[in-house]
């Protein structure tokens, strides 16, 4: 492997520096978005039971911002209406858009950068390639060269190419998977805005008319 990239040429590097910004992103964004860190399936349910009677306590809401993504959501609309009892339906859903918009944020982060490095890699490969071939013609006697040494020239110049598609592609589905995950996530946060809204509005004072 290493002869290969010493063969490649510095334009190879690029590409190493790439994949190894892209495993990374995939790593981390592998652990930041599962389920249990971003949605947990009974945290909705586990709320609405413990607020059936009153308002949690500021410790109870604060651990639950701190459990997930979507317990972050739901605990801003729980301040919300605890910093102002006569809050109006419209002003709590506000406060959930904003969470959420946040929290989408939040989720997002990293994919752009893992987007853009499936975007360049195939690039970054074929100006490699490019660069590997001026130079082998540029090195050829005008009067003709070894054949077989051109093609195995040709051959070395090709390996960015290729590493460039190898670190492409698997980004791509990756960044695919990644911006599918979020999207179903952003659905589940709304819906369990929308929920949760009437249910804590039983607590807002009436504004008088």
């Amino acid at each position: 492997m290493f002869s290969i990239i010493q063969a490649a040429g510095w334009p190879i590097w690029p590409l190493i520096l790439c994949s190894v910004a892209a495993l990374t992103i995939v790593l981390e964004r592998l652990s930041s978005l599962r389920p249990s860190r971003v949605a947990p399936v009974k945290l909705l349910d586990e709320v609405v039971s413990v607020t059936r009677a009153s308002l949690p306590a500021a410790d109870v809401v604060n651990k639950l911002a701190d459990n997930s993504v979507l317990g972050t959501v739901l605990a801003t609309g729980m301040r919300s209406v605890v910093a102002e009892p006569r809050i109006t339906e419209a002003a709590l859903r506000g406060s959930f858009e904003s969470a959420g918009r946040a929290a989408v944020h939040r989720m997002e982060r990293y994919l752009n950068a893992l987007g853009t490095i499936a975007s360049a890699a195939p690039l970054l490969g074929l100006m490699g390639t490019v660069i590997g071939m001026i130079e082998i013609f540029g090195s050829q006697a005008p009067t003709g060269g070894n054949p077989a040494l051109l093609a195995h020239g040709i051959s070395i110049a090709l390996y960015n190419t290729a590493f460039g598609l190898m670190i492409a592609i698997p980004s791509l589905m990756f960044y695919r998977y990644f911006r599918g995950l979020v999207d179903g996530y952003t659905l589940d946060m709304e819906q369990a805005a929308d929920r949760l809204v009437p249910h804590l509005m039983r607590f807002a004072v009436p504004r008088a008319e």
